[in-house]
């Protein structure tokens, strides 16, 4: 099997390469910039381009399959190649479902958890020893890539709503047809491409109408939205799983979750991943788990990677690390450790970095989110809005949109690291939650140096 990537650069498409090589198939790739990990990955498996740049001349009537990456644009001249060429042209997720039609396919889709919910899924049926394959959007804890394709009977996807590449313009998830579905929730997001809400519900509509028939859908019961949805347009050759919070305890910091009378203390915490990890239960139960091995199996999960995640820990302060960007991953989050520690004040950092976030219409749709935090700063760098080509996003307009008592607006990132250096952070969390770097800051030596503070 000969396969080729345009854009083999990407964050995924290269761990695909890596997989694909590693299967047996012979692989070549090119793209215009390739960035670390993806350079040295690709190297020490003889997959780096030998020169950077698109090669047109590498596309010949052999290649049985052309994998375009999201970078690559529609006059990309390999691409323009392939199509005169006539050769199989897949993106992403329908490569992913070509290499999969005859495996178990579970699909995690929504707006806001997918990445943590899947990662559930991979560790518990890792420390159980089952064979499976695995696509999902982060680095997970004990697996080395976030990619794998093999002959394994079962395989577990993060369901992507975003395009698929530049000549298909569907949701990656409208490509994968599960067996077993989980819809997390819907929160509107990706504005640039999903203009309207209406626009973006069609989307997960059109999922739930491609799920195989005799499949089952596990899906958020406490989301309003979600919930009517899945009403509306129910389908008699599927099944139903709804989930909610499952029964639970806390107790001085410490999560202890109860399936089916089995019970253990939990690493992670907060509703949002209490649903997360429910929502996983059932989704391995369809692969023959059951409570009494999936409690034990699951209490060592740390998290994926920036999803709460713990960067460091004092005798009076953590700090955490969280990709939350959209306002209901905001919200899930700041309620989260509210909960968890109810009587440590909570100091929250939201930079806003994506397109959604940072436009002025859809700031109204952060109202309440951030309502919990003690403290909370709203940070944007003018360099984000310039590199995305957006207006200025008036301070004003952010403060009227979170609605929140108190609440500070920065856009330079050394007035930030100068509030930060004046707060008391004894009995405090912080809360940094971003999709982005804060223009640069080191926040890792942040975490440390008051984690520190009274240490000794």
């Amino acid at each position: 099997m000969r396969v080729h990537f345009i854009s083999i650069g990407g964050s995924v498409m290269h761990q695909l390469a890596i997989a694909l090589h590693k299967k047996g198939y012979k692989v070549t790739g090119t793209d215009d910039e390739i960035f670390e990990p993806a350079r040295t990955n690709l190297a020490a498996e003889g997959l780096l381009p030998n020169r950077i740049g698109w090669q047109s001349e590498l596309i010949t009537s052999d290649i049985e399959a052309i994998i375009l990456g999201m970078h690559a644009k529609n006059d990309n001249p390999e691409l323009l190649k392939a199509q005169e060429l006539g050769l199989k042209i897949y993106s992403f997720p329908e490569y992913i479902f070509h290499e999969s039609r005859n495996k178990k396919r579970i699909v995690v889709g929504g707006s806001h958890g997918k990445t943590t919910t899947t990662s559930m899924i991979m560790h518990v049926l890792r420390k159980l020893g089952r064979n499976f394959d695995w696509l999902v959007g982060a680095r997970v804890q004990g697996f080395e890539q976030s990619v794998n394709i093999t002959d394994a009977p079962l395989i577990v996807c993060e369901g992507d709503e975003y395009p698929a590449s530049a000549i298909e313009k569907k949701p990656k998830f409208h490509f994968l047809y599960p067996h077993v579905a989980i819809l997390t929730g819907i929160a509107w997001d990706h504005i640039n491409v999903f203009p309207t809400f209406a626009f973006y519900l069609e989307q997960f509509i059109i999922f739930i109408g491609r799920i195989e028939k005799g499949g089952l859908l596990i899906y958020n019961e406490t989301d309003p939205v979600l919930k009517k949805l899945v009403e509306d347009h129910h389908r008699d050759d599927i099944r139903y799983q709804p989930y909610g919070v499952p029964d639970h305890t806390i107790d001085h910091g410490k999560t202890t979750v109860t399936l089916e009378g089995v019970s253990g203390e939990l690493q992670v915490f907060g509703n949002h991943n209490l649903m997360n990890l429910l929502a996983a239960w059932y989704a391995c139960r369809e692969t023959g788990v059951t409570a009494a091995e999936f409690i034990p199996a699951i209490r060592d999960f740390a998290g994926a990677a920036k999803r709460l995640e713990l960067l460091a820990a004092g005798l009076h302060t953590n700090v955490y690390r969280d990709f939350a960007h959209a306002p209901s991953k905001v919200k899930a989050t700041i309620e989260a450790l509210k909960q968890q520690y109810p009587n440590r004040k909570l100091i929250a950092v939201l930079e806003l970095h994506t397109f959604s976030s940072l436009n002025e219409q859809f700031m109204t749709e952060y109202g309440g989110a951030m309502d919990k935090a003690d403290k909370a700063v709203v940070f944007y760098s003018k360099h984000a809005l310039e590199l995305k080509r957006m207006p200025d996003l008036p301070a004003q307009k952010v403060i009227d949109g979170f609605g929140k008592d108190g609440l500070l607006v920065m856009n330079d990132k050394e007035t930030l690291w100068k509030w930060l250096q004046e707060q008391d952070y004894t009995e405090a969390n912080v809360a940094l939650m971003s999709s982005g770097n804060y223009d640069g800051l080191d926040i890792l030596t942040f975490a440390a140096q008051i984690t520190q503070v009274g240490a000794n």
